[in-house]
């Protein structure tokens, strides 16, 4: 393997699953995974080693807000179509049918309460939770302190909380 694919090939997995936290699409995630790795390609004599990761997310995050703006545009006065990963995971479910519906409308809900909840909380938080970077690792990747990774983590939660306490009822 040659320099450039042992790199893309340590990146990739974190690339998709933060293209597919922030797109909630398996086929956008890998197309965004592609075109970032295409651009590293194109770059990597440009980008330092100990940048890249956060090269990287600046990458993704872009292209993923990119997309989400010309799906927003491309909306029909209908509403969206479904979802066709979740319409297939309703239609396969084999044990508990109510179940998994239910968790699809809590996934469904919680990535729109995640679009909610705005930036840069929304970044920090699917970082933090969904990706397990630790606070210095989104610090040095975002360009921010330490302490603002914090304080828009707790913030994000707070918000994110609060928009699914309205919908759930629940304390």
């Amino acid at each position: 393997m040659t320099a450039f694919e042992t790199t893309a090939e340590q990146h990739r997995r974190r690339v998709f699953t933060f293209a597919r936290s922030l797109l909630s699409n398996r086929e956008e995630a890998e197309e965004v995974t592609q075109d970032v790795l295409v651009r590293y390609w194109r770059h990597q004599e440009r980008v330092e080693e100990e940048h890249l990761g956060s090269w990287l997310l600046r990458v993704t995050r872009n292209l993923c807000y990119d997309l989400l703006r010309r799906r927003r545009s491309h909306l029909t006065a209908a509403g969206p179509p479904a979802d066709e990963e979740e319409a297939a995971e309703i239609a396969s479910a084999e044990p508990d049918p109510e179940a998994r519906v239910q968790a699809t409308y809590f996934r469904r809900r919680l990535n729109e309460a995640l679009e909610e909840i705005g930036e840069p909380y929304r970044t920090v938080v699917v970082l933090r939770e969904v990706q397990g970077w630790t606070h210095r690792e989104i610090s040095v990747s975002l360009g921010v302190p330490e302490a603002t990774v914090r304080v828009h983590l707790h913030r994000g939660r707070q918000r994110l909380r609060g928009i699914l306490r309205e919908v759930y009822g629940h304390e």
